[in-house]
């Protein structure tokens, strides 16, 4: 039985000053709550109250228990309305870091209808692929994708993701398709340069292990965008997310290979400083690009190959 009925029946019994009473005002029988506030005393180990045909009485424990439920429950509805308002009632000035190619596809586009019924609130955003830092350079909220996450911070998968190796057909059926992470430096990849962190090389799991594999290419930049671009053009592979290539992985436009050295839990994420006290419009605009990401359909629906427009998207309800 729910714990929070039985304290809501306590109360109502108690204010009400009988069973009958009690009953009337809540439209059931006097028997269901005396059921409640038997189990109530079962689980507590203590007699809350005695009973009889014509009369009711809190015992000395059940005064005491009395108030503290009151309390309660007080709190809980306090809680609730500020919950229906919350979203109304956000306010403030919210700052957000994304990936560049992420944040212009992903999260920017869905901010107008976020802030369209919330006039107290104001928002910024930086898309880079650096990761900043939140504290210092005076960020709410970053949206990053996979990586290692600072302790000091907080970290909200939005969304999963995988991060995969991929060409096109014709790629590959010129020049064969990698077996092994040993074969890919033999390959044409095409990879972030020094300035755009990814010197370091493609990373990769094997036998539990975190493995790096540095390739190389005859064309390398500091932009995701053109990156894909080129993978999508054949001129090479890429080192790709799904959240950016699902729709042509499933058109067949693109195919992956290598996926048993695959990074697990490469996740689209909301990272946060930990705080106390989380503002409201950090926690809403978290649970609205959640409520977005998990519409069915919607990485395949809203994602177009380079170069081209998306296609229009209805945006969710967000309202409460």
């Amino acid at each position: 039985m729910d714990r929070f009925k039985q304290i809501e029946t306590f109360v109502r019994v108690a204010e009400a000053g009988s069973l009958a009473a009690a009953a009337l005002e809540e439209g059931v029988s006097p028997v269901i709550l005396g059921r409640r506030i038997d189990a109530l005393e079962k689980r507590l180990g203590v007699k809350l109250m005695y009973r009889s045909t014509r009369r009711l009485v809190v015992s000395e424990e059940g005064a005491a228990f009395l108030d503290r439920c009151k309390n309660l429950l007080a709190e809980w509805d306090q809680a609730e309305n500020e919950l229906a308002a919350g979203r109304r009632a956000v306010g403030g000035h919210l700052i957000v870091s994304a990936p560049a190619a992420f944040g212009r596809m992903h999260v920017a586009p869905h901010a107008p209808a976020f802030v369209a019924d919330k006039p107290e609130l104001q928002m910024s955003f930086n898309l880079t692929d650096r990761v900043v830092d939140l504290v210092r350079e005076g960020y709410d909220l970053s949206i990053r994708i996979g990586g290692a996450v600072d302790p000091n911070f907080v970290a909200v998968k939005l969304a999963g993701n995988r991060r995969v190796v991929c060409g096109t057909p014709a790629y590959f059926k010129k020049h064969g398709k990698p077996k092994s992470l040993e074969d890919l430096p033999e390959h044409n990849c095409l990879a972030f340069n020094l300035q755009g962190g990814q010197n370091r090389g493609w990373y990769f799991r094997r036998n539990g292990k975190l493995v790096t594999v540095r390739v190389s290419g005859n064309l390398d930049c500091n932009d995701g965008e053109l990156l894909h671009r080129w993978v999508s053009e054949g001129l090479g592979l890429g080192w790709r997310s799904t959240w950016e290539i699902q729709r042509q992985l499933e058109a067949g436009e693109l195919e992956t290979v290598l996926d048993e050295f695959e990074l697990p839990d490469y996740d689209i994420l909301a990272v946060y400083p930990q705080q106390r006290y989380v503002p409201a419009r950090v926690r809403y605009f978290i649970d609205y690009l959640k409520e977005i990401y998990a519409q069915p359909g919607y990485w395949s629906r809203l994602l177009a190959p380079p170069g081209e427009p998306l296609p229009e998207h209805a945006p969710v309800a967000h309202g409460r």
